[in-house]
């Protein structure tokens, strides 16, 4: 199958990167959010990615205008009907999820082929919502989409050959190298990295070390690029917690229990950068320690 036009149904920071690489290899790319702020919001994140591509030497400037170009910025889900792949990156919630599945299953062509970049819910309880599981695939991208390379291709339970092939070869015609994962609870990188994160929270809980040394300890003597603190933080905590919950629901292993401490700095409200405060603050604008948490 030959693709040519790609949505992307989900206009926030991993939603502009995918359909930012997806312009940027040439495609013609739909981006769609309910809300315009959210769309336009989105825009200017790939504007921003691509100036400071053209700033390093990475890009020209007819580079980035033909990029831009090719995404067309809407709030009309119907658009789906005339694209071959519809990629889905809203939050992580399976509800949500499949009623976005189920309205695409009822506006789109049976050959479209559909794709999830879920963290961490069974591709195959998402391909349910629709009536083509055969051309329904896991498309999990990593954070910051533009810069990390990996992408795991997820068959769900009755994803065709076809269709696993199709998307494994779209990743890589967006320069990313993908990597084929059975289905199951947070597929194989999130599964790993949230048993590791499960034991930096009992560390920090025990007080084997402070946040800070946490991070500094996984970055210089594992070779990680950011600590799990950090990382938390640029992701969002509430989608690290969506995955240990989404592991707890389905194997029901102690071992995946949610931590409490982050379950209370989810309820806090404070999830990182996107809120100025998560496990560091960043409301001067820089990265600070935090002196106000109590565990």
């Amino acid at each position: 199958m030959k693709i040519k036009k790609i949505m992307v149904a989900g206009s926030g920071f991993m939603g502009s990167g995918i359909a930012q690489v997806a312009a940027a290899a040439g495609f013609t790319v739909v981006m769609q959010d309910i809300k315009d702020e959210l769309v336009q919001k989105g825009m200017a994140t790939i504007e921003k990615n691509l100036k400071n591509g053209v700033a390093k030497g990475k890009l020209s400037e007819e580079d980035v205008k033909a990029t831009f170009d090719r995404i067309t910025p809407t709030l009309d889900l119907a658009l789906a009907k005339d694209c071959d792949v519809v990629i889905e990156v809203i939050f992580e919630n399976k509800q949500a999820k499949t009623e976005l599945f189920r309205k695409l299953d009822e506006l789109c062509p049976r050959e479209v082929i559909f794709a999830s970049n879920t963290s961490s819910i069974p591709i195959t309880e998402l391909a349910a919502a629709t009536k083509r599981p055969e051309r329904f695939a896991g498309m999990h991208f990593f954070s910051p989409v533009p810069v990390m390379k990996l992408v795991e291709v997820i068959r769900g339970l009755k994803t065709s050959e076809e269709t696993a092939v199709t998307i494994k070869e779209l990743a890589e015609k967006f320069g990313k190298i993908p990597v084929y994962v059975k289905d199951g609870p947070g597929f194989l990188v999130n599964r790993v990295n949230a048993a590791l994160r499960n034991e930096v929270y009992r560390c920090l809980a025990e007080g084997v070390a402070t946040i800070e040394d946490i991070d500094k300890a996984l970055k210089f003597g594992l070779n990680h690029p950011m600590g799990p603190f950090e990382l938390g933080d640029f992701v969002g905590l509430e989608i690290g917690l969506a995955v240990a919950e989404t592991l707890w629901e389905n194997f029901k292993d102690p071992k995946w229990a949610p931590s409490l401490i982050l379950k209370k700095m989810v309820a806090s409200g404070d999830l990182g950068r996107k809120t100025g405060k998560g496990w560091y603050d960043y409301t001067s604008g820089e990265k600070k320690p935090r002196t106000d948490l109590n565990f």
